[in-house]
């Protein structure tokens, strides 16, 4: 194959997304739309621009290349760059993309989000890293956005991993057809599966899709892989509740022994320059991040349910491990 998938970022030294030192590959698309979501360069599996307003000197380069009129005319640069100023350089209504912006912007105040890449120059930029896996119990993992939304792409990345053998985990939120989630796992060896809600109610209103296919499949899912970690992005005023948290608890129990382990990943905003880059107004931008020790309360709910978990989800409890170390293909 020779297509090519837009990547955010590669991403090193990750301990929090699998076991031991990891390589994170963040494809560009998401079916989903999550509120607080930390990557919002993602949502979309378009190339987008960045301004950083910040690096702006406002010199009215791209104003002049742009053929879309699409560029607001330059302010001075201390009315611009403060972080309170409403004032954004793109009318992204008038946006087409072309990147001549971009290309004419001398001071990388204006970036592009999403790089094509292949398959083999993504594993050739992992495969830099194999000696921090061999000394962690490390490996690649395949994060986003969404990695079912390039199935094709995402199978052979798995693939030429473990043909090199190199650990893999794949990071999913399951909103996809269970035909595609179940053969892309056959290829990781670890399935990080995002569980945001049990109401379907709730998890559409702040994620714009239901739940119950989700939830489907990863009851499909723990019948048929053997090492699948859940992880619930732990939000203020959605699923910080306690009620919650034993709902999900008993659920999460009733699947059995193929789920290792819960992490829980306390809300940050530390991705808040992010969305201001895209020009949007996040919504979560005023609110408070959660101290991880608040999280002790919810953790116990599952450990009183026999489930092994951690808060914030570091990869080295499992290190040098069973867990920790390439495993034969599931691939039959």
């Amino acid at each position: 194959m020779t297509e090519r998938v837009l990547i955010t970022d590669i991403a090193r030294f990750s301990v929090n997304d699998g076991p031991g030192f990891r390589t994170n590959v963040f494809l560009k698309g998401c079916p989903l739309r999550c509120d607080w979501c930390h990557n919002p360069e993602t949502f979309s599996a378009e190339p987008q621009i960045y301004w950083k307003r910040r690096l702006c000197v406002q010199c009215g380069s791209c104003l002049d290349a742009c053929p879309k009129d699409a560029i607001r005319p330059p302010v001075a640069p201390e009315l611009s760059s403060s972080t309170d100023s409403s004032y954004q350089k793109i009318d992204r209504s008038r946006c087409d993309r072309c990147m001549e912006c971009v290309r004419v912007c001398r001071y990388d105040a204006l970036q592009v989000a999403g790089k094509p890449m292949s398959v083999s120059e993504i594993l050739d930029e992992v495969e830099r890293d194999r000696p921090f896996y061999s000394n962690s119990g490390g490996g690649m993992t395949v994060s986003g956005g969404e990695p079912t939304a390039h199935p094709g792409f995402c199978l052979e990345l798995l693939d030429g991993a473990r043909d090199r053998a190199i650990h893999t985990c794949m990071d999913t939120n399951g909103h996809c057809d269970f035909s595609i989630l179940g053969e892309l796992t056959e290829y990781a060896d670890i399935v990080l599966y995002d569980l945001k809600h049990v109401d379907p109610f709730k998890h559409y209103e702040k994620t714009g899709v239901r739940n119950e296919r989700i939830l489907d499949n990863l009851v499909k899912l723990s019948r048929i892989h053997s090492d699948i970690w859940i992880r619930i992005p732990v939000v203020p005023d959605f699923n910080d509740d306690l009620e919650f948290h034993r709902k999900a608890a008993d659920f999460i129990a009733s699947l059995g022994g193929s789920i290792r382990r819960v992490d829980l990943l306390p809300y940050h905003n530390w991705c808040q320059d992010k969305y201001d880059w895209l020009g949007i107004d996040w919504v979560y931008r005023e609110v408070e991040a959660l101290e991880p020790s608040i999280l002790e309360v919810h953790a116990e709910l599952y450990r009183d349910a026999g489930i092994s978990v951690t808060i914030g989800g570091s990869g080295f409890e499992e290190a040098g491990t069973e867990q920790g170390l390439i495993k034969s293909a599931r691939k039959t």
